[in-house]
């Protein structure tokens, strides 16, 4: 799949008002910068937890309960673990979950230039992205894209969106 491709697989699968609006402009931006890879990459990331997230009993879960104490969710290898557990029915796409942990190993980095780079998502520290991690770190967000969830409540979205107008 070509990177425009990818772009608008992404788009397609993700969820008409909260996310296809900045994918639309994450798609732009790279295309008219193509080194902005490096103020993407995080985007990317947070997405591809929110899309495995979608496949979990972790989705949809509140910021705060009822006493105001922050709800705790899986992130990193903890979500694909809970995704992988929770979709043994499919396992195709417990195949590409699979695929997905190597997005996600664990590295030490002795100088956090003062907490700039803390994050510990990704695999390999941002001093080091490229754009070949971003664009097959995206190429991959597009292989998973179909098994998003939210794909059901986009076509009603798109429905209704459309036959309005």
């Amino acid at each position: 799949m070509a990177l425009q491709e990818d772009f608008n697989q992404i788009i397609d699968y993700a969820h008409f008002w909260n996310w296809a609006p900045d994918w639309g402009e994450v798609q732009r931006i790279y295309e008219k910068f193509p080194d902005s890879f490096s103020v993407l990459t995080p985007f990317a990331y947070s997405y591809l937890e929110e899309l495995i997230r979608t496949t979990t009993s972790d989705y949809g879960l509140p910021l705060f309960d009822r006493n105001g104490q922050p709800v705790k969710v899986n992130v990193g290898m903890k979500l694909i673990s809970l995704a992988i557990a929770e979709n043994q029915n499919n396992q195709e796409y417990v195949k590409v979950l699979e695929e997905t942990k190597k997005y996600f190993k664990y590295v030490k980095v002795n100088n956090d230039e003062n907490g700039r780079n803390r994050v510990m998502h990704g695999f390999v520290h941002p001093r080091f992205w490229s754009k070949e991690n971003f664009e097959q770190l995206i190429h991959h967000i597009a292989v998973l894209s179909p098994y998003s969830k939210v794909l059901i409540y986009n076509f009603a979205l798109k429905y209704v969106w459309n036959t309005r107008l």
